[in-house]
C-alpha cells in the first residue's frame, strides 16, 4: 500500500515580509486539511480539492477570496483539477464571485461533458448545484491595485504591454500568489488542483494557466501530478505541467522533473519569466523548484507530524543548453 503525500503552494514570486509568517501558515493548514484526507482513506483528488479549497478562504493567498483586481478593478477568478486515473478533468474561469472556484471545477469534470466552462455558464452550473458566493475583493488586493494605477497615472508604466520593460519598473507586479496542490493517496493515485485570481491590472477576460489542462495543472497515475504557479503565458508556452508529468513518467524524480523544467523556462523564455512547480511522482517522491525569489509552500507525509513549509525551494536561475535539456529528458 503506498504511503500518501500531499504538497501545496501559495505562490511563487518576491512575497513581502509582512506576509511571510501568514503565508507558511496558511500553506501549512491547507497540507493538513488534504493530509487529513489522506489519512482518512480518501482519494488524492478530495485532498487537493481540501488543500485548494482551504487557500482560497484564506485572504493572504491571490485565489477565491483575496483574488487580485483586473486593470478595470473587475475580479475574474479561475481553477482546475485532475485526476491521474483515468485522466478526468475540470476546469472554470472567469468567475466574479463563486467562494471556492476548485470545487466548481469538479463539479464540472463530474457532472457534465466538458472539461473548460467559463462566466456565465460555469455561474449558472453554480447556482444548479447551490455553491456558495462571496464577495472575494479585500483591503489588501484593493491596495495594491490602486498604487499600481497611481503608477500608470504617473507614466511610470508607459510600457504595460511590454513584460520585460514592466517588470523592469515594478518587479512585483505580476508575483500572482496562484494556489495549488498534489497528492498520491494509498492506492496509488494522483490529482492536482490550481486556483487563481489571475495577474494584477490583467486585461479583461484574459485567462492564466491555471485553468488550462497542461500547463498550470497535470495528473497521471503513470507518471506523477504537478501544479505551477508564476506568469500564466509562460506555462501555456511551455505547456509546462504535462512537461514535468512527461519528464517524471520517463523515470525522473518529482525533483529532477520541476528543476529541469525551470531550467526549460529560463533557457527557452528569454524575458523574465517568474516560475515555480511542484509535483508528486508516483513513488511519492516531492518536488518543488523556482526560478522567483520565493515559492511558498509546504508538505507532509505519514513519517511527519506536522506539515513542513518554507518561503523557498531549490531555486534554479541557471539555464541549459537545448541538447543538453534533450538529453537529460532522455535519460532522466
Amino acid at each position: 500500500m503506498q504511503k500518501p503525500v500531499i504538497v501545496v503552494h501559495g505562490g511563487a514570486g518576491a512575497w513581502e515580509k509582512e506576509r511571510w509568517k501568514s503565508g507558511l501558515a496558511g500553506v501549512k493548514d491547507a497540507a493538513k486539511d488534504g493530509f487529513k484526507v489522506l489519512r482518512a482513506g480518501g482519494s488524492a483528488l478530495d485532498a487537493v480539492e481540501a488543500a485548494v479549497m482551504c487557500m482560497e478562504d484564506n485572504e493572504v493567498f491571490n485565489a477565491g477570496y483575496g483574488s487580485t483586481l483586473a486593470i478595470d478593478k473587475r475580479i475574474e477568478m479561475e481553477a482546475s483539477v485532475m485526476e491521474g486515473k483515468t485522466l478526468n478533468a475540470g476546469a472554470v474561469g472567469l468567475l466574479k464571485d463563486i467562494k471556492n472556484p476548485v470545487h466548481l471545477a469538479r463539479i464540472v469534470m463530474e457532472n457534465t461533458d466538458h472539461i473548460f466552462l467559463v462566466a456565465d455558464g460555469a455561474e449558472k452550473l453554480a447556482d444548479l448545484f447551490g455553491l456558495e458566493r462571496r464577495n472575494p475583493l479585500t483591503e489588501l488586493r484593493l491596495r495594491y491595485w490602486r498604487e499600481l494605477t497611481q503608477k500608470l497615472k504617473r507614466g511610470e508604466m508607459e510600457s504595460l504591454p511590454k513584460l520585460k520593460k514592466l517588470l523592469q519598473l515594478h518587479p512585483n507586479l505580476f508575483a500572482t500568489d496562484t494556489v495549488g496542490a498534489v497528492a498520491l493517496d494509498e492506492g496509488r493515485n494522483t490529482a492536482a488542483a490550481t486556483s487563481t485570481g489571475g495577474r494584477a491590472l490583467k486585461l479583461p477576460g484574459r485567462i492564466g494557466d491555471s485553468p488550462l489542462i497542461g500547463c498550470g495543472t497535470y495528473a497521471d497515475n503513470h507518471a506523477g501530478a504537478c501544479s505551477t504557479t508564476g506568469i500564466g503565458e509562460v506555462a501555456i508556452r511551455l505547456v509546462l505541467a504535462k512537461e514535468a508529468c512527461d519528464l517524471m513518467r520517463a523515470d525522473g524524480s518529482a525533483q529532477q522533473a520541476v528543476e529541469a523544467c525551470v531550467r526549460l523556462v529560463n533557457n527557452r523564455i528569454r524575458l523574465k519569466s517568474s516560475m515555480g512547480l511542484i509535483a508528486v511522482d508516483t513513488r511519492g517522491r516531492v518536488g518543488a523548484a523556482h526560478n522567483t525569489p520565493n515559492l511558498c509552500w509546504a508538505f507532509m507525509t505519514t513519517k511527519m507530524s506536522q506539515p513542513k513549509a518554507d518561503m523557498q525551494a531549490k531555486a534554479v536561475l541557471e539555464t541549459k543548453p537545448i541538447l543538453e535539456r534533450a538529453w537529460e529528458s532522455a535519460n532522466l
